[in-house]
């Protein structure tokens, strides 16, 4: 898995990109904010852009407090328009969905295909044969 250092409110996070066939796989480990959150999904719009994906599997380890709804929502507004609409987007948060919910609410009424999940099977199994 190809990766990247970053920095982003103090605290450093790792952002790790693997393809497969139309796939992206993306695993990002580090401190939970608002910063952190917003900088390796400009590295995921980056990535795609690159080379797009029909899917985007996203294994979020970061730890820490979660993101608030507002939080959420901001994030969500920042990323429409970027490339990633016509992807179908599996979030995964393998140490609990915690407030990921309002994610999922946020990016489905922005237009995106997109699902939370605490379970990398169930999120790969939806991505291959979960409903459009």
């Amino acid at each position: 898995m190809s990766g990247m250092p970053a920095q982003g409110s103090g605290a450093a996070f790792r952002v790790g990109f693997r393809r497969g066939p139309a796939l992206l796989r993306v695993q990002v480990n580090g401190e939970s904010n608002l910063e952190n959150t917003v900088a390796y999904w400009r590295a995921i719009v980056e990535e795609f852009a690159r080379e797009p994906a029909a899917s985007l599997l996203l294994i979020d380890e970061l730890q820490g407090e979660p993101l608030t709804e507002g939080e959420w929502l901001s994030l969500v507004q920042q990323m429409a328009g970027q490339g990633l609409e016509n992807a179908r987007i599996a979030h995964v948060k393998p140490h609990g969905l915690q407030q990921i919910e309002y994610c999922e609410i946020f990016a489905r009424d922005a237009g995106f295909n997109a699902r939370v999940f605490d379970d990398e099977h169930a999120a790969e199994l939806w991505l291959r044969y979960g409903e459009t």
